[in-house]
């Protein structure tokens, strides 16, 4: 096997586990986000007199949730 084919393999390998990664850094934000809403419509339904708070309250943390995705999908282009 010559040096260039060598090369070759190796960044083929490291794009395709760099693919790997991010999935798995768009996964955790996912799970998240079904957690938040779920609970905040849990709360809702137990506590109408507070669906504002708990809607404010919920975008706040989806916006937090979604910055650590592109967080990660960012660094996998960083690195």
């Amino acid at each position: 096997m010559a040096l260039a084919e060598t090369t070759t393999v190796l960044a083929e390998l490291q794009g395709n586990i760099a693919t790997v990664g991010y999935g798995l850094a768009v996964l955790g934000p996912g799970i998240g986000l079904g957690i938040l809403i779920g609970k905040t419509v849990e709360g809702i339904a137990r506590q109408p007199e507070v669906a504002g708070q708990l809607r404010t309250t919920m975008f706040i943390g989806i916006g937090f949730v979604e910055v650590l995705g592109l967080l990660g999908l960012i660094t996998g282009f960083l690195f």
